[in-house]
């Protein structure tokens, strides 16, 4: 198999739970002011992968949350759409129509999100099949069984064979890890390295269906595993975290820490996403309080 071969000489980096800690510290006590702040929240507005995978998604909710990912807010003026919807395949074309013209992206979970746990045919075809209702991206999920069984070979073959069906039709992949799932820093780093031998588009946090989803730290860690990749072999990978970010001031610090490990040329929404369904709102609010120097309520923005 492909993949024996590229992990021959793999070896483990380790990684400093502490300095990790630390520098979240660091990033987290830092003040922004309110000019750079404005720009932030508009970045990250900019970054954000609008997301419903529920099972009572409709064609209706889908529809209205395109919607909103063209226009955030209505009596609101110069914010930016966001960079894509993520919805579940069979609901890819309805996002697709909706979204039309507006250079919106529609991303589709796959390969039996979220679970992973199917065969790798059944993964490809979910696979073709959301390309072929029109997604330009996919969001797949590693096998976290074999990973944790030190199959790693298994894991890397099928991230290939997903990342062969995706850019043979100029499709962006996403690999999520389910970092929640995985256990230590060391095993995040792992399985960061191991995708980013397959050189897929992004590496992604989590589903967002589990209790633990995206942090800080482990974010850091991804970021690192990015950085080194990117040194070593010229290739930018970007990177998604997903689940549990939903403050405008916790966006503000990712942004920081992907500026201070990767650098402004990662600041753009092809190379850094948020996954998220309640991020929009408080950006959205943060914003109103900058323009108006009041709060709104709630009540005052749609529900996603």
């Amino acid at each position: 198999m492909k993949a024996d071969k590229m992990l021959q000489n793999f070896k483990l980096t380790p990684v400093d739970q502490m300095g990790i800690n630390e520098r979240i510290v660091r990033i987290k006590a830092r003040s922004i002011k309110n000019e750079t702040k404005a720009q932030g929240l508009k970045m990250a507005l900019n970054m954000i992968d609008l997301t419903s995978l529920e099972g009572a998604d409709t064609p209706k909710k889908v529809s209205q949350m395109c919607y909103k990912a063209m226009h955030p807010h209505d009596s609101m003026q110069g914010l930016p759409m966001v960079a894509a919807v993520c919805v579940y395949p069979t609901l890819v074309k309805t996002a697709k129509n909706a979204l039309k013209g507006s250079g919106v992206k529609v991303a589709a979970v796959a390969t039996y999100f979220p679970s992973g746990q199917t065969n790798l045919k059944a993964k490809l075809d979910e696979t073709s099949y959301a390309i072929g209702e029109g997604a330009d991206e996919i969001d797949m999920v590693i096998s976290r069984g074999k990973f944790l069984q030190g199959e790693y070979a298994y894991v890397l073959d099928e991230i290939l064979a997903v990342k062969d069906i995706c850019h043979a039709s100029n499709v962006r992949l996403k690999v999520i890890l389910e970092t929640g799932e995985l256990g230590s820093f060391d095993e995040v780093r792992k399985a960061s390295d191991i995708a980013l031998q397959a050189n897929p588009d992004f590496i992604k946090t989590s589903t967002g269906k589990i209790g633990q989803a995206a942090n800080m730290p482990v974010t850091l860690v991804m970021l690192q595993a990015i950085w080194d990749h990117y040194q070593k072999t010229g290739v930018q990978v970007g990177m998604k975290p997903a689940g549990g970010i939903s403050d405008a001031k916790t966006a503000l610090h990712y942004l920081m820490m992907v500026k201070e490990v990767l650098g402004e040329q990662w600041l753009t929404n092809e190379w850094f996403r948020f996954g998220a369904s309640r991020l929009a709102n408080d950006i959205l609010m943060q914003l109103a309080k900058q323009e108006t120097g009041l709060y709104q309520s709630a009540g005052y923005f749609s529900k996603d």
